[in-house]
This record gives structure tokens, sequence and C-alpha cells, in this order.
């Protein structure tokens, strides 16, 4: 039981270690490109989505569009006349 709590407060600590060296590599970056940068160095996509606070949906999301070189896809709404 001791065991498991030394190993909880090493794990929070190198977490925030984490959190700390990546602040630098996203600062002024848009989150896609934060993303891209995170995921090249082979962060778990949760922890890419805690520092870049998103969901790790929408990392995955981030990445698949990276890796088929594909730009975010954006629906538009027809217009009436569009329909006819």
């Amino acid at each position: 039981m001791m065991e498991e709590d030394v190993a909880k407060r090493i794990e929070t600590k190198l977490d925030a270690i984490v959190r700390l060296l990546a602040a630098p590599l996203v600062q002024g970056k848009t989150v896609t490109q934060a993303v891209q940068a995170l995921g090249s160095l082979g962060l778990p996509r949760s922890d890419i989505a805690t520092i870049c606070n998103t969901t790790p949906a929408a990392v995955s999301a981030r990445l698949s569009e990276a890796k088929r070189g594909a730009k975010p896809s954006r629906r538009r709404r027809r217009t009436q006349e569009q329909r006819k």
C-alpha cells in the first residue's frame, strides 16, 4: 500500500515535469501545430490532450489529418437555392 502511494506520487511529479518541458515547445503554436510537435515525440494522445487543453479525440483527429496531409474538413450548410 505504501509502495503504491509512493509510485503514484512519483507518477504525478513526472507528469508535471513532462508538462513543464512541453510548455515552451507548444507556446505560440496553434493546437494543430502543437499536437503534431508532441505527437512526433511519441507522447500518448491523452498526455498531448492535457498539454494542449483539448480532448484525446481531437488529438487523434489532428494527428490523422497530419498523417494523410489533409486539411480539416469543414461541412457547409447548403442554401435553399443549392438544394433545388
